[in-house]
């Protein structure tokens, strides 16, 4: 995949089908990696073979699966942690550290602006991570699905208003580039999943609540695939 000033590689690890994305500058050669997880031997040597610094950490959230490959990274390169401050806060920790954003944040990867996005739902401080119309969406949004709200820290009133609120910021050829590989297709843009993906179709919050909560996982397995309105 590639951008105006940046390319974005992806790679699918771990037993939880994790999507990992490297975000290079290309002017910089300047790499940022989002929720480093599972392999990491795998990104040391995908950043040796391209000859990149690994400059940045972007978070979409703290679950374990998502943060499990940090330390690492921090032994190997003098990265900076990015992630929103109401996520260190839920997670308790990093509270301290120079680079919490709040929602509009722009992080800067040498020319390539990359804005936070705070999407509150699957955890308190859930973030998605914009450039240009690439969206790396984390938990918050995937392929034909959205994060589950029944763990600790997650509330299905907020994905609702999260939801709703990408389907009218986003343009229809947004990308979202979603945190796992849960469906028929690793990607789509914004306009497929307003047409097929059933948690962009409730009106009613109420609803929302009741399919989210208490219906979904019993009628969906996956590889989730369009479900038309």
């Amino acid at each position: 995949m590639q951008g105006k000033s940046y390319d974005i590689e992806v790679m699918e690890l771990g037993p939880m089908e994790n999507f990992i994305y490297l975000i290079t500058d290309r002017k910089t050669r300047r790499t940022a990696v989002v929720d480093p997880a599972w392999d990491v031997p795998a990104i040391l040597a995908w950043a040796r073979d391209k000859d990149v610094q690994i400059t940045d950490i972007l978070l979409t959230h703290s679950h374990h699966d998502h943060i499990n490959g940090v330390d690492q990274i921090l032994a190997n390169f003098d990265s900076q942690l990015h992630l929103c401050r109401t996520e260190a806060e839920f997670w308790g920790q990093h509270l301290d550290l120079p680079t919490l954003h709040r929602g509009g944040d722009i992080i800067r990867l040498g020319d390539t602006d990359i804005t936070v996005l705070h999407t509150p739902g699957h955890t308190p401080g859930s973030a998605c991570y914009r450039l240009n119309n690439d969206v790396i969406s984390g938990d918050t949004l995937f392929v034909y699905g959205c994060g589950r709200c029944d763990l600790r820290g997650g509330d299905p009133e907020q994905m609702f208003d999260t939801l709703r609120k990408l389907s009218t910021d986003l343009p229809p050829a947004a990308r979202i580039l979603p945190g796992h590989n849960y469906s028929v297709t690793p990607t789509c843009t914004m306009a497929e999943e307003l047409d097929g993906n059933p948690f962009m179709h409730f009106q009613r919050k109420a609803d929302f609540i009741e399919y989210r909560m208490h219906i979904h996982d019993k009628v969906r397995h996956e590889p989730y695939g369009l479900v038309p309105k």
